[in-house]
Formats: structure tokens, sequence, C-alpha cells
């Protein structure tokens, strides 16, 4: 027998290492929440997010600022997990080993931005005139109405007999018009 090579033992030793890896990397998973509470993130060993969350203060940010912070939340998460990952494998394959370099290699780094806490509006207060903001512009006037349509003339035709003309054509008393 090779004095550098493994004997039956060893090899059952390290297959029964391996399935216990194995099984531990089944139930990775990461979960991180931002700093002010708003977003909990969950993601598996890939990095895949699993589960998303959004606490009370969410409702209060802007939609831009939610999204960065979910970004930000998951990439956390993914670093998290992938810190699980290589722990795992480690005592599997040697912390300093080839293989552990391969795997390290193949994980990519998300690169985890530190969160800013959310930042308080700006109040402004003002002790002179001077310092008022400018008003905002008028309003643009209304275009104007096209013009009304005008009827067209009424067509010339005789008044009845015994009426008076600006009667008959003005609305005048229908008592004149002989009813």
């Amino acid at each position: 027998m090779n004095a550098g090579a493994p004997n039956t033992s060893d090899i059952a030793e390290i297959g029964q290492r391996a399935a216990e890896a194995q099984e531990r990397l089944k139930h990775v998973a990461a979960t991180a929440t931002s700093a002010d509470g708003a977003v909990t993130v969950t993601v598996n060993t890939a990095g895949a997010l699993q589960q998303l969350s959004f606490g009370p203060r969410a409702e209060e940010i802007p939609r831009a600022a939610l999204a960065a912070a979910v970004v930000a939340t998951a990439h956390r998460a993914q670093a998290q997990a992938a810190q699980q990952l290589t722990a795992i494998m480690a005592p599997l394959i040697g912390e300093n080993s080839d293989a552990m370099k391969f795997l390290e290699e193949q994980i990519p780094t998300p690169e985890v931005e530190e969160e800013a806490p959310p930042a308080e509006p700006q109040r402004q207060f003002f002790t002179r005139e001077d310092e008022f903001p400018p008003p905002p512009p008028p309003a643009r006037p209304a275009p104007p109405a096209p013009p009304a349509p005008t009827r067209p003339p009424r067509p010339s035709r005789p008044a009845p007999a015994g009426s008076d003309d600006d009667d008959y054509y003005n609305g005048g008393s229908i008592l004149g018009r002989g009813y």
C-alpha cells in the first residue's frame, strides 16, 4: 500500500463528511434587514431571493429609496450566504486548498453597500421677507376657447298676413300670430 494514498476508512470518512456538508448546504439561508427596518430579505446558498418583506417604515419611503434598500439588503444577505457556504466547505476541502480557492472564485462577492441612515427632511426657517423662496411660476392660462359656431341666417320668407314682421321673427306674442 502506498504511504500517501488514503485507505478505505479515510475514503469512507471523506464520503461521510461530504454527505453531511451536502445536507447542510440544502438548508443554508441568510436573512438581512435594512438599518431602518423597512426591508427584510432572505436568500439561499446561491444568493437567490427566497423571501422579501416590508416593515411599517417601507410605506414612508419613496419608491426609488425603497428599491435601493431592497438591493442593498439583498447584497448583504448574499454575502452572509457566501460566508456560510465557505464555512461548510472549508473543513471538507481544506481552507487553503486549491479547491477552496477555486470555490471562492466561483462565488460572486457582491459589493455590500453601507446603508446610510434615512435622511431627515430638511426644514427651512425664514426670518426676513427677502429670505423666502420665490413663489412658483404662475399657472399657464388656458388656451382661448374656440369661437362658438354661428347660426346660419334665417331664410327670408314673408310674414303671415296681418302680423307685425318684428313680432313674427323675434318671438313676439303668439296672439298676434293668429293662433
